[in-house]
């Protein structure tokens, strides 16, 4: 639990600081935003440790996956708030000439931040920057499943917060009941579906507008045409990061007949050179967060025949990079998103075929395609429907810092990252400004006949 005071004094405090106007100043905000980026660089080497410690992250992939990618983000937001915050002025009907039209960003309030455990820093500050770039308060409830990292997290938004206007809730699954019964203006909640659709529920009850950023069963399709070793290495190394444990990673293979057997052989090989013979012993590879998901990814290893991995060790909460063959589509590997260090991988006949059961089944965070066929990426754009899409790459789809980050359907709702992560906190409010005080009588009744001159006048009308 927080050390302050109870979930609902610590709202009330963020009410009455958001009252107070504070939150609205553009300088403060980007001044709070170089606070949180000291604040992360004095404690980086406590982030290492705590990422270690709760899920084996090495201590470049904790860098390049956790640390990096939100001192990248808080920079390009820091150099954008200014412009992004700025009333934009917006066409006007001819109708209305002697009047101006903007849109103008305001901050919803008190937003509640739940996070995961899987990328626990990260994906805790990442939606905490736009929220205060944006004028929010914000309430953070990280993973307890990551208790080292929250911790941290905790130190760090103390060191450059105060908690009313910046906050850390610690604790298990009653403190999260606790909040999401509390009358929150946003919420932005990443995590599983089922506990989405709980955090859902939650929201409409009081009508509260938010974001869910889940997951779902990404597939990587690699077509005959396409460069089937670079695939495999770029599929190998988005599937294995964090031992599998990514909501955008390859979920699932998907590879054209003529082609899958030298690609399982290629993925094998690059297993191999990523994490040499014997994966337990390489610093670079990750362990799964908890017995639980253990024991539920163990359950898939009997889903199909094991190409290469399949050693586990329970006590360690190890499960070597694991690829397995002959998947039966109905199998449970391929029903449930796997999140976790095993990789099915089936053949196909026709591209065709992949995209009709594509297009049947949910839609994912994300769709991976390797092909040299520009025709054939464009139909792929065209036809399916995910979250995002990297094509002859996997992963990387969120790094640039002007495309949205997010899911559709069944895989999430709301974008996030840049300018769409301020776009987020924001309520767009639509201003209309009477710059000139004529009061045109037309618009009142009695109508009489004015109908004929307005038909005249809107000369579209039938």
């Amino acid at each position: 639990m927080n050390e302050y005071a109870p979930i609902e004094e610590l709202l009330q405090w963020q009410k009455e600081f958001f009252d107070s106007g504070i939150t609205k100043d553009i300088s403060w905000r980007i001044q709070k935003l170089r606070a949180l980026k000291y604040s992360i660089l004095l404690e980086r080497e406590r982030v290492f440790h705590a990422l270690k410690s709760d899920l084996g992250k090495s201590r470049f992939e904790a860098f390049a996956t956790e640390i990096s990618f939100v001192i990248q983000e808080l920079d390009h937001t820091i150099g954008k708030t200014r412009k992004w915050a700025k009333p934009k002025r917006v066409a006007t009907p001819p109708a209305h000439h002697l009047a101006k039209s903007f849109i103008y960003p305001e901050p919803y309030g008190v937003a509640l931040i739940i996070g995961p455990w899987n990328y626990p820093f990260h994906l805790m500050i990442a939606p905490l920057i736009p929220a205060v770039a944006a004028g929010n308060c914000a309430i953070l409830k990280p993973s307890e499943l990551a208790p080292q990292t929250s911790k941290v997290l905790a130190k760090i938004i103390s060191r450059c917060f105060d908690p009313s206007h910046v906050t850390v809730v610690e604790g298990g699954p009653e403190e999260t009941q606790a909040l999401l019964r509390e009358k929150f203006d946003y919420i932005f909640f990443t995590g599983g579906n089922r506990i989405g659709q709980i955090v859902m529920e939650a929201a409409v009850k009081n009508l509260i507008p938010l974001t869910l950023e889940l997951g779902g069963k990404s597939p990587a399709i690699v077509d005959w045409d396409a460069d089937v070793r670079r695939a495999a290495r770029q599929i190998i190394w988005g599937k294995f990061i964090n031992a599998g444990q990514t909501c955008i990673a390859p979920d699932h293979v998907l590879a054209h007949d003529s082609v899958k057997e030298e690609l399982v052989a290629e993925m094998k090989s690059e297993i191999e050179s990523f994490y040499g013979k014997d994966p337990s012993k390489s610093p670079d590879y990750g362990r799964i967060i908890n017995e639980g998901h253990f024991d539920r990814l163990s359950r898939y290893l009997e889903d199909g025949r094991i190409v290469t991995g399949g050693l586990s060790n329970r006590e360690e909460r190890y499960i070597a990079p694991t690829i397995l063959d002959a998947v039966s589509r109905e199998s449970s590997v391929m029903k449930e998103e796997i999140f976790g260090p095993i990789l099915p991988v089936l053949g196909y006949e026709k591209l065709q075929d992949v995209v009709s059961d594509l297009q049947k089944r949910e839609k994912p965070l994300a769709l991976y395609f390797f092909s040299r066929s520009r025709e054939k990426q464009r139909k792929i754009l065209r036809v399916t429907s995910s979250g995002g899409v990297a094509i002859n790459n996997v992963i990387v789809q969120i790094t640039p810092r002007e495309l949205p980050f997010g899911g559709v359907g069944y895989s999430g709702m709301g974008k996030y990252h840049g300018k769409a992560g301020f776009e987020t906190f924001s309520n767009l409010k639509g201003v209309y400004q009477q710059t000139v005080p004529i009061d045109v009588r037309i618009k009142y009744p009695p109508y009489g006949n004015r109908l004929k001159w307005m038909k005249g006048f809107f000369k579209w009308f039938a």
